[in-house]
């Protein structure tokens, strides 16, 4: 692989994730004006709009199987992805829905060795999950000396982590077509709000639109349309391009870091020992599953 196209790719991996990191924050907010799927269709409307005025040009797909492709992708990177994220910040902490979304690395590998013939999973991948499991568990009820029987916003944050994991398949399929980046991620964002109007009816969509003119909801509102959809699903979906689902999908493990941060800066979230115990334990989780040190222990070991 080309050093220099390497390098672009990590860099809009990170740009990706350094902004996604927050925008469970800004959700927080809005959720204080709108429901869940008020702000989805917002600002994804808002992120197709904007995209279509950069690159006005029409996709043309060259087979119908792609067609869907494309459709699997807004589903589950769009709808569900974010349906599943935004009730989940109405149940618990924006600090525990990021650290819990950064286990979709796990499944993210589990799908690319299924479907993208990817490499095999190694012993570490799986002591690496448990260890993050725990502390999951540690972080979501977060040092309650009752836990909850049925913690549903942590759930609904891992059936997130899983949804987005298979987007990511999907999107590494949709790269090997070599379609324009800004027209492939467009034709996403159309499957995805298409999906979205059945729930538009389910959920009572009727936002109200004089909220938007305060300054904090219309910030947050362009932030989560302009930033976090349309320039991050643009910069992310060419990092998977480059780098692969698997790597790119590695940075990730950043999002707890900077979403628990900014919760506690922005929200003034108390965060208890045992919920940052749970946390550590999270990323040394992911930081074992993506480790090599166990492979070349396991390779010192071995008798020549």
């Amino acid at each position: 692989m080309d050093r220099k196209k390497e390098l672009t790719g990590h860099l809009f991996a990170f740009i990706t994730i350094f902004i996604w990191g927050t925008t469970f924050i800004s959700t927080k907010i809005l959720l204080r004006a709108f429901s869940p799927i008020e702000i989805l269709f917002l600002r994804f409307t808002i992120g197709f709009i904007v995209l279509l005025l950069i690159y006005p040009h029409r996709l043309k797909v060259n087979e119908r199987k792609q067609e869907l492709y494309f459709a699997a992708a807004g589903l589950c990177g769009i709808t569900l992805y974010y349906l599943l994220e935004n009730i989940a910040l109405t149940y618990t902490l924006a600090s525990n829905v990021g650290v819990i979304i950064s286990v979709a690395p796990f499944f993210t590998a589990i799908f690319a060795h299924l479907f993208l013939n990817g490499e095999k999973l190694k012993l570490q991948f799986f002591i690496g999950f448990i260890v993050a499991v725990i502390g999951i568990f540690l972080m979501s009820y977060n040092g309650s000396r009752r836990p909850q029987l049925n913690p549903l916003g942590d759930i609904l944050a891992v059936l997130a982590a899983v949804v987005w994991a298979a987007y990511s398949v999907l999107t590494k399929k949709i790269s090997g077509f070599h379609y324009n980046t800004i027209q492939a991620t467009r034709r996403i964002f159309f499957y995805g709000l298409i999906f979205m109007i059945p729930a538009l009816f389910i959920f009572d969509f009727k936002p109200n639109l004089s909220a938007l003119t305060q300054p904090v909801n219309l910030f947050n509102i362009l932030f989560l349309g302009l930033g976090a959809s349309a320039l991050c699903f643009v910069t992310w979906n060419s990092a998977v391009k480059v780098l692969g689902a698997v790597k790119t999908s590695g940075y990730i493990y950043l999002v707890p870091v900077i979403t628990v941060v900014t919760s506690v800066i922005v929200l003034q979230e108390k965060i208890t020992g045992a919920a940052v115990f749970g946390t550590l334990l999270t990323l040394t989780g992911l930081f074992i599953s993506e480790s090599k040190i166990f492979s070349k222990i396991k390779g010192a070991l071995k008798p020549e």
